[in-house]
């Protein structure tokens, strides 16, 4: 899913994550979800993904980026 911030710990067994508006799940998780995030091995070759297309969603450019 992506790498977040551990904001803080609700319980033994549930923390709550720093994530974006744009995420769309509830902050607070349980621990068997999360794992420790590892960097990239040095010298690794990292592969990028092709973009995910939606047929028939508009589609917008963005032109500025407020409150940055």
């Amino acid at each position: 899913m992506g790498s977040y911030r551990v904001k803080g710990i609700v319980s033994t067994n549930a923390i709550e994550l720093e994530l974006s508006s744009s995420v769309k799940i509830h902050p607070v998780v349980n621990v068997s979800q999360v794992q420790l995030y590892k960097p990239q091995v040095e010298r690794q070759k990292k592969v990028l993904l092709k973009p995910v297309i939606i047929e028939r969603e508009k589609e917008f450019e963005v032109e500025k980026i407020l409150n940055k």
